[in-house]
């Protein structure tokens, strides 16, 4: 077998057969990388002419040592199971970056670990990939740990939906009531979602602005949403949905609700007080009590909507998603609520309409992407945990981050320069 740098159309006949393939190892991706600085290689290890393993590998030279990391984000696109087929892969790239200057050699395979459920439980006799990562630690690969925590470059812990070979009913039927209540009672307030064009970029920036300062993170420059949909969106991988509110529509559902409240109101009087309708008294006043509170609720309503057409006019925008699709699903990678109108949970229609994409074009999984791994009460992400989780789906637990050290002495140097670099970074922000 002989590693071999491929072409990119090569690199992508390969890489679109493999299983585990996500839109990080793509062309694309790697073109979007090339404006900020990384460099693409694209590798592969062949026999007979047939490449038996490969991978998009990022290169970027590091400043003030002006050597070079190599980084396949989550690659390398091989079977993790075959260890000599890792062991010849891994010895030939090794020898291909000491040429290129590179001193280490950063994965994050998209393997899953262990099966989880729903509530991030290990599933009994489910799948197990523990030999992939003891394959990597034998070959000399240095792992990262188990880390529950959202502390490396890609996301170890997701939440996902299996899509495959199923309906918009079967998913309904396992969500949590509230969910599908949320979902119903946003139709009714005439909250849909479209797709946004390039220059409507600027809404999407200020809705993840707005998102970024409430939950106290630095969102990205509008240049980089920018540069993400002209590397992607042509190629079909990158799609973004915004969710507005029509008051017109919810206006007109509200009255059609109260009209309905107020005619089985009537109706059930007359026929009570004529003798129409035999009923029990308490059931009578029970009935009556009910139609009562939501006229009352459905009045106080529409006084809201009033006073949102003032304020908004017919229309508002309140939050969005980018999604990536690649590969095997629809994935959702960043997104927002604007601060508002966080009231509308938006956050569940876009989702939904995410997972009906992934639905009506036969993905294999909707992933709603990182969680931690962590699943106390008290961790202060368990929100977005169970957000996630009340769509149903499950836990997936990846194997994690490993570096193939190749200069040990600039590894070390890297290592001591890195965290100085941020340790004066955390201070200047402070």
């Amino acid at each position: 077998m002989k590693l071999k740098k491929i072409t990119e159309e090569e690199f992508k006949k390969f890489a679109d057969k493999n299983p585990e393939i996500t839109f990080y190892q793509t062309t694309s991706w790697a073109n979007l990388k090339k404006k900020n600085g990384w460099d693409a290689h694209y590798i592969g290890l062949e026999k007979d002419k047939k490449i038996m393993a490969g991978t998009l590998i990022l290169a970027k030279t590091l400043p003030i040592i002006k050597k070079k990391m190599f980084y396949a984000p989550r690659g390398f696109l091989i079977d993790y199971n075959n260890k000599k087929l890792l062991e010849e892969f891994t010895k030939q790239i090794k020898e291909y970056a000491k040429k290129e200057n590179a001193i280490f050699i950063k994965i994050d395979p998209y393997v899953e670990y262990k099966e989880r459920d729903n509530n991030g439980e290990i599933v009994e006799n489910g799948n197990d990939n523990s030999i992939c990562v003891d394959n990597l630690k034998k070959i000399g690969y240095k792992h990262f740990g188990f880390n529950l925590m959202q502390d490396t470059l890609q996301p170890r812990w997701m939440h996902v939906i299996e899509t495959e070979n199923k309906t918009l009913d079967d998913i309904m039927k396992d969500m949590e009531s509230k969910t599908r209540q949320i979902l119903r009672k946003n139709e009714r307030s005439g909250i849909t979602t479209r797709e946004i064009t390039k220059e409507e970029l600027p809404i999407f920036k200020d809705i993840m602005q707005h998102t970024s300062d409430r939950r106290e993170f630095v969102d990205r420059p509008l240049s980089y949403y920018q540069n993400m949909w002209d590397a992607l969106h042509d190629d079909g991988i990158l799609k973004i949905l915004v969710a507005e509110i029509d008051f017109n529509k919810f206006e007109e559902n509200t009255k059609a609700e109260l009209e309905t409240n107020e005619k089985e109101l009537k109706d059930r009087i007359y026929k009570h007080e004529n003798n129409i309708l035999k009923m029990n008294p308490k059931k009578y006043e029970q009935h009556n009590k009910k139609n009562e509170q939501e006229i009352e609720r459905l009045k106080n309503q529409l006084n809201k909507i009033k006073n949102y057409k003032e304020k908004y006019g017919d229309k508002k925008l309140l939050g969005g998603i980018l999604f990536l699709i690649y590969g095997n699903e629809v994935l959702s990678l960043h997104g927002g609520t604007l601060d508002d109108v966080m009231q509308f949970q938006s956050a569940y229609t876009i989702h939904f309409a995410g997972v009906k994409y992934a639905v009506e074009n036969h993905y294999k999984r909707y992933n709603f992407y990182g969680i931690t791994g962590d699943f106390r009460k008290e961790n202060p992400l368990y929100g977005l945990y169970l957000f996630k989780k009340s769509f149903g789906g499950h836990v997936v637990e990846l194997i994690g981050e490993f570096d193939y050290i190749i200069s040990p002495f600039w590894y070390r140097t890297y290592k001591i320069a890195f965290a100085t670099y941020h340790k004066l970074k955390n201070l200047k922000k402070k």
